[in-house]
Formats: structure tokens, C-alpha cells, sequence
């Protein structure tokens, strides 16, 4: 059984090269009023959102996330970041007692609310026809992301959404293809594949590839360190 929003979800894809068209400003008002209507922790909303419209700050991202020529294309920039800062400094304006500085589990929570947002902005905008990318990217370089952005302490870089309308190619592109559910999904409690389902489900050479490109790339081993002092300023180390 499906409906326009299953059809919707089932057939997204990541576009990467965009039509030279702008965004009309109240279609982006739409995608950030369901952005912010997201699910939220406690409806908190541990998040902050850039709007990134400086093509010099979209070309500047181009070259540290990676060097992706396409992210100074795109139309629309948005940068969802975890925040708690927001809250602490409330607390502490409010004369909250024993205020505690922001802790691990609230990092996670932040990222979470972060990631939803974003999320929840990219469905919106498949809704319109624009096309998006996620740049996990923004991640790494956080000493260069921190002082473009003016990042304080308790806000940090979680994901990186570009969007445009898809060119024709992008929109004939095929779909990469997913596991299967028998991969991912399990009921009750959690299933650990055999050796033989692994080699069922993905062969050697692909997950070597994989690793390779993944894990132990130049781009990889920089998101681990970046990621390590992301939570240092976080932690106040």
C-alpha cells in the first residue's frame, strides 16, 4: 500500500548538479517552517540552522568539505548545527540553581534534534521538486568551520544540506540500491549476521572498496580528528 508521501520518500535520491534557477524565498520560508516543526527533544529544539546566501561562505565550504565543486552551485545552503548554548545561557539567566554545563547525553540529544530538522527540510523540499544533498563534510576542518561561522562553545557542525532544482540527468540517474530488510530490520532484539549472511548480503571486494573510501581516507582520518576536538570544545577540555 502506498500514498504520495511513501512514493515520495521511496523514490528520493541525492542530486548533486542543480539548474541554474533560484529558490523562491517563499518556497525556503516553507522548508524551514517544517524544518521547525520537526520532532524535537522535550521540544526543545537543540539546533540552530544557517542560511548560508554569501556565495563567497559557498565557496569557500566547496574547498573544505572535501573539495566539492557543486556545494558553490547550489542555490540554497543550509547548516544545521547542534546547540545547547541557547538553553545554558537561559538557565543560567533565569537563576536556575546548580546549573550544569552541557553534558555528552546533551550533545547527542543536539545532534539528534539537528538531524531531524534537516531531515525533515529535505522532504520538504523533494515536495517542491528541489533536489538536496547531505555533506557530512561540514564535520571535518572544525577550527576553519568554527571561525567562519563564529561558532561559540556548546554549538557545533552536525550536517550540511544543499539544494537546487535537479538537472534532467540527475532526475533519469538511477537510485543506488539499499540492503535488504532482512539486513536491517529485526524484531525484538538484535540479530548478529552469520558469516554467511554478510557475504550474502555484500561481497569482499565491494566492502574493501568501501573501506578504503570510508574509513581510512585522507577525508576520514580528518572527521575523527575533527570530531574529537568538536567534543572537546563541547565538553570544555
Amino acid at each position: 500500500m502506498t500514498n504520495e508521501t511513501i512514493e515520495l520518500l521511496l523514490k528520493r535520491k541525492s542530486m548533486r548538479v542543480f539548474e541554474q534557477k533560484p529558490i523562491p524565498e517563499d518556497i525556503k520560508a516553507s522548508i524551514l517552517a517544517a524544518a521547525m516543526r520537526a520532532p524535537t527533544a522535550g521540544n526543545s529544539m537543540l539546533y540552530s540552522i544557517l542560511d548560508i546566501t554569501d556565495q563567497k561562505l559557498k565557496d569557500k565550504l566547496a574547498e573544505t568539505c572535501d573539495h566539492q565543486p557543486f556545494i558553490a552551485s547550489a542555490p540554497m545552503v543550509f547548516i544545521f548545527l547542534a546547540d545547547y548554548r541557547r538553553w545554558f545561557r537561559k538557565f543560567q539567566q533565569a537563576g536556575c540553581e546548580a546549573v550544569p554545563a552541557p553534558r555528552l547525553s546533551d550533545l547527542i540529544l543536539a545532534e539528534n534534534d539537528a538531524v531531524i530538522a534537516a531531515h525533515t527540510a529535505c522532504v520538504a523540499a523533494d515536495s517542491y521538486g528541489i533536489g538536496s544533498c547531505y555533506i557530512g563534510d561540514i564535520i571535518e576542518q572544525w577550527e576553519t568551520h568554527r571561525d567562519l561561522f563564529h561558532l561559540p562553545q556548546y554549538v557545533a557542525p552536525v550536517s550540511m544540506l544543499v539544494f537546487g532544482y535537479p538537472t534532467q540527468q540527475q532526475k533519469d540517474r538511477k537510485q543506488l540500491t539499499r540492503f535488504p530488510k532482512e539486513m536491517i530490520v529485526f524484531e525484538n532484539g538484535y540479530h548478529d549476521l552469520t558469516d554467511e549472511e554478510l557475504m550474502e548480503y555484500y561481497n569482499n571486494d565491494k566492502a574493501k572498496a568501501f573501506c578504503t573510501r570510508k574509513y581510512t581516507s585522507d577525508f576520514a582520518l580528518e572527521m575523527e580528528r575533527s570530531a574529537k576536538e568538536i567534543l572537546k570544545n563541547w565538553m570544555g577540555e
